[in-house]
């Protein structure tokens, strides 16, 4: 039986294999969920860049948000990296949710980037 963490790696593995199939050139929206802070990243992996990033811990939010654990704060994420990916010219993007189920934090996230402007 294959421990968590195993199970972890896994799932990131097949997800990872599925974006990149399904890629063709567009840029990536990778996340990252903690249990305190939710990260996230537009990256070109062609040409290796960061186009745009936002997390909970941003001087944009950090003021605003209750705490950076919740589905409020990863909505306002969500939001902030679809503007300011917008502003750098993306508006495609292929959606990379590592490991995480598409539930709570990580779904209020990709809901409000594509509220923000980016499609995936």
């Amino acid at each position: 039986m294959a421990s968590p963490k195993e199970t972890l790696q896994r799932r990131a593995a097949r997800v990872r294999r599925q974006v990149k199939a399904v890629a063709n050139g567009r840029p990536r929206l990778s996340v990252h969920r903690s249990s305190k802070n939710i990260y996230v990243q537009v990256i070109d992996d062609v040409r290796g860049v960061t186009i745009a990033a936002a997390s909970t811990l941003d001087g944009d939010l950090k003021g605003k948000l209750k705490t950076g654990a919740d589905s409020a704060a990863a909505a306002a994420v969500g939001k902030l990296v679809a503007e300011r990916a917008v502003k750098a010219g993306v508006s495609e993007v292929v959606f990379d949710r590592g490991a995480f189920i598409y539930h709570g934090r990580v779904k209020a996230l990709a809901e409000a980037a594509r509220e923000g402007g980016l499609s995936f």
